[in-house]
C-alpha cells in the first residue's frame, strides 16, 4: 500500500518529481497529493505487478473539474513494453469516466464506457483487476467493464503517478492511496 503523503518519497521508494504536486491539508480534503493537470508528476523506479500471472490495483483519487479532456494517473511498464494505465476521460465540465488499458505486444484491451460517468471533486475508489485471462474495470467496488486479454507477467519496470511515463496526459485532482494486492481479488475485499 503507497500512501501519498509526500511526493519525494512514496513506500520507502524515492520519486523523481516533475513539477510541484503539493501535499493537501486535512481542511483541504487530504492527506494526499494534489496534481495540477498541466505538469505536476512522479516517476517511481519499480514495478509493483512484477512477474505476477493476476493482480488487482486500486487507487483513491479525486478528479478534479477543469483538467485535460484524457487523464493518466497511474501508467506502469516494464522494460519490454508491457504496460498497465488506469485513466480517466472528462465528460463536459465536471464529471468523468474511467478508463483502463492492458497491453503486451500487439494485445491490448482497453476499457471504457463514456455512458458511466461520475462527480467530479469527490473521492472515489477505482480499480483494475487482472486474473490472468480477464481484466476488468471497477469504480468503488461496481464493476463498470470486463473482457478477455492475455498478458505475460511483467519484468522489472517503472511507475508514473498524475501523468504518462513519457510526460504527457496530465491528471488533475488528488491521489491518496495507491494498493497493490498480488491476486485477484474477489469484489467483496475491493475497496469501495
Amino acid at each position: 500500500m503507497w500512501k501519498l503523503e509526500r511526493a519525494d518519497e512514496i513506500g520507502g521508494v524515492r520519486t523523481e518529481v516533475g513539477g510541484a504536486p503539493k501535499l493537501l491539508a486535512a481542511a483541504e480534503g487530504g492527506p494526499g497529493l494534489w496534481f495540477d493537470g498541466a505538469g505536476d508528476g512522479l516517476w517511481l523506479p519499480v514495478n509493483p505487478i512484477e512477474g505476477r500471472a493476476s493482480f488487482t490495483i486500486e487507487i483513491l483519487i479525486r478528479p478534479e473539474a477543469g483538467g485535460p479532456a484524457e487523464q493518466r494517473y497511474f501508467h506502469v511498464e516494464d522494460a519490454a513494453g508491457r504496460r498497465g494505465l488506469l485513466e480517466l476521460r472528462m465528460v463536459g465540465a465536471d464529471a468523468w469516466c474511467l478508463d483502463t488499458f492492458l497491453k503486451d505486444g500487439v494485445v491490448s484491451l482497453p476499457l471504457l464506457d463514456r455512458t458511466k460517468t461520475h462527480p467530479a471533486g469527490r473521492w472515489t475508489w477505482v480499480a483494475l483487476r487482472y486474473d490472468g485471462r480477464a481484466m476488468s474495470a471497477w469504480v468503488d467496488g461496481v464493476k463498470e467493464r470486463e473482457g478477455d486479454v492475455a498478458i505475460a507477467p511483467m519484468g522489472a519496470g517503472r511507475v508514473s503517478l498524475g501523468t504518462r511515463q513519457d510526460k504527457r496526459s496530465w491528471f488533475r485532482g488528488a491521489i491518496r492511496e495507491v494498493r497493490i494486492s498480488a491476486e485477484a481479488l474477489p469484489p467483496e475485499r475491493m475497496q469501495h
